[in-house]
């Protein structure tokens, strides 16, 4: 009896080793084989690159649901960002440092701070912007090592892109098992998920505490998982940076979504086959044409089963708390305006055109006494119109059927100014860099707040990878306190920590709201009418 007790101790002792001395080598053993990445740096880190979530979704699995990856054998190095996937150059603001851009591009990367596999940290996947047409996990503003320093597994994600990730055809649905086509996108990300769940401990995670987060599209996508009855069981908490699924690049009907993508293949003469027969480059330039209509989610009865607003209204989506919000300035007045200057007389007359009959109504809300009240009011309608009212509606029904913490931030601290090596580069509409001159050179007019996108450095602790802007030690202490309060959150489900200000969670609107900024401080709810009003009028 002793004997095999000392036997099974001996060896548990030499499993524990091995998985140690694996982990300190670099090495890490996945369901799909051993892969070695780069480390430990100097602040103890260890980073993995263009891990393999899914197959290459190329030939015949263009167009289908993200499938397991295959076993490889021997040690797969994963010391470099994957493909970027396919998508045009259509944002001044995305930098990457992934190797290309490729179909194949179905990959994840990995920042850990854990010494061995056993640390069972909490986990964070965040979901990158760019309107689900752009963008990618390479990206330095989203880079995980900053995350991770806070004791933290941080992952970035990459998903297919536009008409790759998004196209929906009857000839589709009639091939998919499930009866649906479209929302390639979201299922890769979904596949993600799955896959941290499988593999997250082998890198000191806990499969247990997944939170997910996303910035514009990435917070659309973040609450489009948190609906979709394949992922909401894999999460245990979710940030949102300014979007939701419910407003901003809504899902449509599975028919309206098919129409669209038989549109698409009528212009090119090309049923499936033939689309699929096609280069990534020459589909990516034939749903650049003008004219194309744009891809974008769909209610396809299998992601999501019923629309996302009818999940989250009946509390169907996961159950687990939320943290939330947007920026002082998500658009500037000409969402609103166009062209026009300004003033009193043509914020009335904007109104009254985009709402008829309710523009008196809106007028009350949005005020506009004055030239100044009205760009202010102008600046604010536009901003709830384009991402705010979204984020808002997400918020309040996740306090009404969530069962879980809700918490609310506003954004509001402005980017400094940009450094002199930029020349005369401006800031675009969305917190874009604009080079050179020109009428696609147009400058946005000067930012009045913080600008959509403006955070995501702030919340990440990466001020520092981004070159652009001459940071200044106020910007540093934003920083310092936002990332506080998402890697609290991240830990606990919380924000809460000693030395920021309390935050309250709320279910309605009588709670405070979060301001961030040098001076963060927890404020009453100034505009929530606005949104109850835009909820009437879209209800109609």
């Amino acid at each position: 009896m002793r004997r095999n007790r000392y036997r099974v101790l001996s060896v548990t002792l030499l499993m524990t080793m091995s998985t140690a001395s694996a982990f300190a080598a670099d090495r890490v053993k996945l369901a799909g084989g051993t892969i070695e990445g780069t480390g430990p740096q100097a602040s103890g880190l260890r980073e993995f690159k263009g891990i393999p979530f899914a197959q290459p979704p190329v030939g015949s699995l263009r167009w289908s649901p993200p499938q397991p990856v295959k076993k490889w054998s021997g040690v797969r190095p994963a010391k470099a960002f994957g493909p970027r996937c396919m998508q045009q150059s259509l944002f001044g603001d995305m930098n990457f440092r992934s190797n290309g851009m490729s179909e194949d591009c179905l990959y994840l990367n990995v920042w850990t701070p854990a010494k061995s596999a056993g640390e069972r940290l909490p986990v964070l996947v965040y979901f990158f912007g760019g309107g689900f047409v752009a963008g990618d996990g390479s990206e330095p503003r989203y880079d995980g090592a900053s995350m991770a320093r806070k004791g933290i597994v941080a992952i970035t994600v990459n998903y297919r892109l536009g008409v790759f990730g998004f196209l929906t055809h009857p000839d589709l649905t009639r091939e998919s098992a499930h009866h649906a086509s479209g929302n390639y996108t979201l299922l890769d990300q979904s596949a993600a998920l799955v896959w941290v769940r499988e593999n997250i401990a082998a890198f000191g995670g806990d499969p247990r505490k997944i939170t997910i987060a996303g910035e514009s599209a990435g917070s659309i996508a973040v609450s489009a998982q948190m609906a979709s009855p394949l992922s909401r069981d894999l999460i245990a908490g979710a940030i949102g940076e300014s979007g939701s699924i419910m407003g901003a690049l809504p899902a449509v009907p599975l028919a309206e979504a098919e129409a669209q993508g038989k549109k698409f293949a009528s212009s090119l003469g090309a049923d499936i086959a033939a689309l699929r027969a096609m280069t990534a480059a020459q589909l990516l330039e034939a749903a650049a044409k003008p004219g194309t209509p744009r891809f974008g989610p769909a209610i396809d009865g299998y992601f999501f089963p019923e629309s996302p607003l009818a999940i989250f209204t009946s509390g169907k989506q996961a159950h687990v708390p939320l943290l939330a919000g947007w920026n002082s300035e998500e658009m500037n007045a000409r969402g609103v305006l166009g062209r026009d200057e300004p003033n009193r007389e043509n914020f009335e007359k904007a109104v009254g055109r985009l709402y008829g009959a309710d523009a008196a109504a809106v007028l009350k809300e949005y005020a506009a006494g004055t030239n100044e009240e009205a760009l202010q009011s102008a600046t604010g309608l536009a901003g709830d119109r384009f991402i705010a009212f979204s984020t808002w509606k997400w918020i309040e029904l996740c306090g009404k059927t969530g069962g879980k913490p809700v918490y609310r931030y506003y954004y509001s601290r402005p980017r400094p100014p940009m450094t002199p090596e930029m020349g005369n580069a401006t800031a675009g509409l969305a917190g874009g860099v604009i080079k050179g001159t020109g009428p696609a050179a147009t400058p946005a007019p000067p930012a009045r707040g913080a600008v959509h996108s403006a955070e995501i450095e702030y919340a990440m602790g990466n001020l520092d990878t981004n070159k652009v802007y001459q940071w200044t030690a106020e910007d540093h202490k934003v920083s310092s306190v936002m990332q506080d309060y998402f890697a609290n959150f991240i830990r606990t489900g919380n924000p809460n920590g000693a030395g920021s200000p309390e935050w309250h969670a709320t279910s309605d609107g009588a709670l405070p709201v979060m301001r961030i900024d040098v001076e963060t401080r927890a404020e009453a709810d100034r505009h929530r009418g606005r949104y109850l009003l835009l909820d009437r009028l879209a209800a109609h």
